[in-house]
């Protein structure tokens, strides 16, 4: 499998990358959230072990937004809070089990084969995206709008995506170029606003209502009506 490890304390990274690694994984270590949530949302992992308490991002915001990009990869909480509401916080930010250090390095296995087995099991559906008649399917990866297909780039298609899932509320260039570009531009740049350009003749221009607005000096909101 491949396997991300968010973990900034190099003894313990150092250590389960060599025992994970014995077990035929491959794995890649972040030491700090911001690396670890960039790597999680750049590369498909088979599994995430993230840490709780992280220079940059804490594991519960790495964890939301991951979530919020993969309903599926299976995450693992690794950390030393095990209060009862640490891992009530942990597993409500979208964790799906969690490990309190110490622990012994056989339960470890133990919970990534079950959270493997659990993912193989479970069945590959993702919920269609939809605002009045536009509609996006995340599996098929096909969009439609008054039953008409429409035909999207992946650039394009991921931007349109970003904005279903954050309908009604507005969304600034930065957020997009975070969220879409997954890299740094410069905020200056109109790259953004050529590709609303570009999803406005696609989806907006030849149908009623218009979904995508402007809002001057504050970014982009998908939603009915003015």
């Amino acid at each position: 499998m491949k396997i991300l490890l968010v973990e900034d304390e190099p003894k313990v990274a150092a250590f389960l990358q060599k025992g994970l690694t014995e077990q035929t994984h491959n794995v890649d270590i972040a030491s700090d959230g911001l690396l670890g949530l960039r790597l999680a949302l750049a590369n498909p992992y088979d599994l995430i072990i993230l840490d709780q308490l992280l220079p940059g991002l804490s594991g519960l915001e790495v964890c939301r937004e991951v979530r919020n990009h993969d309903t599926r990869v299976p995450i693992l909480m690794l950390t030393a809070l095990g209060e009862t509401d640490d891992k009530i916080r942990g597993l409500d930010a979208g964790a799906d089990d969690y490990l309190v250090k110490p622990f012994a390095f056989q339960e470890l296995l133990a919970r990534i084969r079950a959270l493997v087995r659990r993912r193989q099991e479970a069945p590959a559906q993702l919920p269609v995206l939809r605002l009045a008649d536009l509609a996006l399917d995340p599996i098929s990866k096909m969009v439609t709008r008054a039953g008409q297909p429409v035909q999207l780039t992946a650039r394009e298609f991921a931007l349109l995506h970003y904005l279903l899932r954050n309908q009604g509320r507005v969304v600034s260039r930065v957020d997009i170029l975070e969220h879409v570009w997954e890299t740094s531009f410069d905020t200056g740049s109109n790259v953004i606003d050529v590709y609303i350009n570009f999803l406005r003749k696609k989806i907006d221009k030849d149908f009623t209502p218009k979904l995508i607005h402007t809002l001057v000096g504050m970014g982009y909101v998908l939603k009915e009506g003015d």
